[in-house]
């Protein structure tokens, strides 16, 4: 879902520039994120939106680096706010297209995948654009480190379904999953987006699933 424009934000986006921000020269990176995350592994939230997520896995695992990648220049005000105001030093948001993911990482870069809440692409024409699909698939496998993890949330069921069928395809090792998270008490949830919050307080249900590559 695509905010209303507002023209100040691309002013007030200037002062994160570099800092919590990173959106020009990200394929110099390439090989370095360790090191610039000041030698933390590194994990990877893929739609990030306006943050949520992303601040409170940063707040949770202060031992670890969590980019974030978001498409929407102006949804990044709104994440790259939370982590200064939370003064947040092991996150970063990214501005920038997924499908892009290869030119910005070397392989075996990342240790673990968040998918949360994608969208959904609802058209079968659209299938290609789904972040599950396996073209995706095949360059998650080539940035994450052996045996690393995927970790998927969605309220959209179709797309769940779809899902999983793309992992059973690719082979992947299912080693989690429930149709229904926030009453499934062995599975830890340990943050939730903006978005999960505001539906699973509507009563909708929470698809969850972990693979291993």
């Amino acid at each position: 879902m695509r905010l209303r424009k507002k023209p100040w934000i691309a002013k007030a986006l200037e002062d994160f520039k570099g800092q919590e921000l990173l959106e020009e020269g990200l394929e110099t990176c390439r090989g370095h994120w360790a090191e610039i995350m000041g030698g933390r592994p590194v994990f990877l939230e893929i739609g990030c939106g306006k943050g949520q997520f992303l601040a409170e896995m940063s707040r949770l695992h202060p031992d670890k680096a969590f980019l974030g990648v978001e498409t929407q220049r102006e949804v990044c005000y709104y994440a790259v706010k939370k982590l200064r105001e939370q003064e947040l030093t092991n996150a970063r948001v990214l501005r920038a297209d997924a499908a892009n993911i290869l030119e910005w990482f070397a392989p075996g870069e990342v240790a673990g995948i968040y998918l949360n809440f994608s969208d959904p692409w609802p058209k079968a024409r659209h299938a290609k654009r789904r972040l599950t699909y396996h073209t995706f698939l095949e360059r998650y496998r080539t940035i994450l480190k052996p045996h690393g993890h995927l970790r998927f949330k969605t309220d959209n069921d179709g797309l769940f379904e779809f899902s999983l069928e793309e992992f059973r395809e690719f082979g992947l090792d299912l080693i989690a999953l429930t149709r229904d998270l926030h009453h499934t008490p062995d599975i830890v949830n340990e943050a939730q987006t903006e978005y999960e919050r505001k539906f699973s307080a509507l009563g909708k249900n929470i698809n969850f699933c972990e693979v291993v590559f």
